[in-house]
């Protein structure tokens, strides 16, 4: 492990350099690495394991989008892809991706495909975790390791095919084959992580249900919304408030917090706008410490995880998810942003 400081704080990390691919591929040489579900991250590892020579198939329930999308991206029905149970039965490494809600509802069955000495893969502690409300209390006689990307399954495919990788937290649960780390490891540099970092199964679950209902989506949408949507009473048109509120965002200043943070950001900026980040950062920090105080208490109390899995279980689940999306969709703010995209250089050129 490489220690590395981060602000004051060293902390251990694993790149490809401490555990290389080769390491990698020797340790998974006699596994079978089953990607039950091919919906979020499904792919993204499925495929970036594949491409990396490791054995894998897929489980998938039969007639659906994801079992056609699947086999569209190669996996063949009968040799690497399967129905869930059957790829369950047949893998040494279950990666268990279906959705928080889909694992509890599957979990009876497909613990009953677990053989001893089998590991079971999570990228979420959700199901763990939260055992009372899940039901997911995996048997003592297999492993239970988390190798959990930072970022969508999309990304994961993306950064993997363009050589940068997703940073990834990993855990062990349980080791009852006293190989788990190495299953763990192994697995984590396969999928494509840029680096691994050690947390625990409810250190990773209460973060990332406080990242992502915070700064990394719903925090940034609803911040997004209000600043649109003053500009637009004070009389600026959809292209000049889309533009100051996502587009420069998301074009020009995140690219430069992510070169070299948010002080290269600020210093390669005018300094009228360096003057104004820097005195209205503290304000807007302080704003909405309450709320985000109010969010960690509402994950960990297990509120937040109550919530997914009545909203998420319903038989209409998926039609009222998508009319939730369609009022997203539909409002000015986001069909502004569809017509300045179609107007970027590279767009207009695919026209042509």
């Amino acid at each position: 492990m490489a220690q590395i400081d981060f602000g004051g704080v060293v902390e251990e990390v694993i790149t490809s350099e401490e555990f290389t691919l080769d390491e990698a591929r020797e340790v998974l040489s006699k596994e079978t690495v089953a990607v039950l579900g091919y919906g979020v991250q499904g792919p993204g590892q499925a495929l970036n394991m594949r491409d990396n020579g490791i054995q894998v198939i897929v489980g998938q329930r039969e007639g659906g989008a994801s079992w056609d999308r699947a086999v569209a991206d190669g996996f063949v029905p009968g040799q690497t892809l399967f129905p869930v149970e059957e790829a369950a039965r047949r893998g040494t490494i279950i990666q268990y991706l279906l959705s928080d809600a889909g694992q509890s509802a599957m979990w009876a069955k497909i613990k009953e495909c677990l053989n001893e000495g089998d590991a079971l893969y999570f990228s979420h502690g959700f199901s763990v975790v939260y055992k009372e409300q899940t039901g997911v209390v995996p048997p003592a006689n297999v492993d239970v390791i988390l190798v959990a990307p930072k970022g969508s399954g999309t990304t994961v495919r993306r950064n993997f095919l363009d050589g940068s990788g997703i940073n990834s937290s990993f855990a062990v649960f349980q080791d009852f084959t006293g190989n788990a780390r190495r299953r763990t490891l192994a697995t984590g540099i396969a999928i494509g992580s840029g680096y691994l970092f050690p947390t625990t199964f409810e250190r990773e679950v209460h973060s990332d249900l406080t990242g992502e209902r915070g700064v990394l989506m719903g925090c940034l949408a609803g911040v997004m919304e209000a600043q649109y949507n003053l500009l637009r009473k004070k009389g600026h048109s959809p292209s000049e408030a889309f533009n100051e509120t996502v587009e420069e965002l998301t074009q020009s200043l995140i690219r430069l917090v992510a070169e070299n943070g948010m002080d290269w950001m600020f210093a390669n900026c005018s300094t009228t706008a360096q003057r104004g980040a820097l005195d209205w950062a503290p304000r807007f920090r302080d704003a909405v410490a309450p709320v985000f105080d109010n969010l960690y208490e509402s994950v960990t109390s297990g509120k937040e995880t109550r919530r997914v899995m009545e909203s998420c279980s319903s038989a209409d689940y998926r039609e009222k998810l998508q009319a939730e999306l369609k009022v997203i969709g539909d409002s000015e703010m986001w069909r502004a942003g569809m017509a300045v995209r179609s107007l970027r250089p590279e767009n207009r050129r695919d026209k042509k």
